[in-house]
């Protein structure tokens, strides 16, 4: 290990994951002189197509809708930065955490969740379809970038924490079995799993108070936005100006959602590091060993997460609006697969490549094709091939 790196790594806690304990890269690369391993995986994830192409993919509201709603680039933004302030806060690898926490969303299909429902369906007899699997193929085989290997050539640590990302909505299976099932992932992909959770928690509840489909009066029924508001009651006037909750409605509501994202992260570190001093870890092999995840929130604030969670499914993510333009999007999915598979001629040359010369399964390559598709991109294919007086 480089002097330099070592010396920056002293002040990591005894349970981080340290350049030292890397398991390396698939295709073994000379280190740079300047750049850890795992800020080169941070510099090769910000510069890949997949990375620049989440600008354009859906969070909740689908880009046409309005230029404020979160995409899944500033998601994965806002995760990053939430996930380096408790890995800070807990004495662990920020440059690990980052990198994992901006790779964390390439494998998301157009129109997010819905997307991913409609490929999954048509690949069911094909191998199906998984954003976080479909993540590790990204940056193992799909960006081609360099000319001594395919994908990104990342470090091991990055890749697993790609078929170990755990949130309410992510439980993918290593069907291969490259990562040891025994194993545990580190502190830092268990802290961007964490980050992840109250990104979306709160600022999906952002959105949706801008779109008019939740209201402040609805979100009261909530332990955790009561719990918010009044601790943004208590932090105004501190600075100067007028104490309580500002009457402006988006002033009041930036304010509540500060409080949601801090009152969770700070619950998670407090919590976290009690559950690592009590499991007498003191290394990151003892983290390995660990059955249960050490990265937790304080149960009290699970159940109030819980009922954030149901509450985000029942009033913002199956309402109706929301609804209608995920079906139209499962239906743009549906039909750019089935015209591409019955006609691969209409493909890319690069992807008929993959077919023609790599024997590889027509359906996955169409699949590896609409995943890589943004919003924009897969509303302009459809109508490209089902209308016929639009321009190709």
């Amino acid at each position: 290990m480089r002097p330099r790196f070592e010396r920056l790594e002293d002040g990591l806690a005894p349970w981080a994951a340290r350049e030292r304990d890397s398991r390396g890269r698939r295709y073994p690369e000379p280190e740079h002189e300047f750049r850890s391993p795992y800020q080169r995986d941070r510099d090769r994830i910000v510069h890949s197509t997949a990375f620049r192409r989440l600008e354009y993919k859906t969070q909740v509201f689908v880009n046409h809708e309005g230029d404020y709603y979160r995409t899944r680039l500033t998601h994965t933004l806002e995760v990053s930065q939430i996930a380096r302030t408790i890995a800070r806060a807990l004495g662990l690898n920020e440059d690990l955490t980052e990198a994992v926490a901006l790779a964390h969303d390439l494998g998301h299909t157009p129109f997010g969740h819905s997307g991913e429902e409609a490929l999954n369906e048509l690949m069911r007899e094909h191998g199906g379809f998984e954003h976080n699997l479909h993540g590790l193929r990204v940056v193992d085989v799909l960006e081609r970038r360099y000319p001594d290997f395919p994908g990104l050539n990342l470090t091991w640590e990055v890749r697993e924490a790609f078929v170990r990302h755990v949130t309410p909505y992510d439980r993918p299976t290593d069907a291969r079995g490259e990562f040891p099932p025994e194993e545990t992932v580190h502190l830092e992909g268990q802290v961007v799993s964490a980050a992840d959770a109250i990104a979306y928690n709160s600022h999906d509840l952002d959105d949706g108070l801008v779109s008019g489909l939740v209201s402040e009066a609805d979100l009261r029924e909530l332990r955790l936005w009561r719990r918010a508001e009044e601790a943004a009651g208590r932090a105004s006037g501190r600075t100067g100006g007028r104490p309580g909750l500002p009457a402006d409605a988006k002033l009041r509501r930036c304010a509540i959602v500060r409080q949601l994202i801090n009152i969770q992260a700070c619950d998670l570190i407090e919590n976290s590091s009690h559950r690592i001093a009590e499991s007498g870890v003191r290394s990151l092999a003892d983290v390995r060993r660990c059955k249960d995840w050490l990265v937790r929130g304080s149960d009290e604030l699970a159940d109030e997460e819980r009922e954030l969670q149901r509450f985000l499914q029942e009033r913002l993510y199956r309402h109706h609006r929301v609804m209608r333009m995920a079906n139209k999007a499962k239906l743009f999915v549906e039909e750019i697969f089935q015209e591409l598979v019955r006609h691969r001629e209409d493909l890319p040359p690069e992807h008929r490549a993959r077919i023609d010369e790599e024997r590889e399964p027509v359906e996955r390559v169409v699949c590896d094709y609409i995943a890589g598709m943004t919003d924009r991109y897969a509303q302009d294919a459809y109508k490209q091939l089902f209308h016929p007086y639009e321009r190709m």
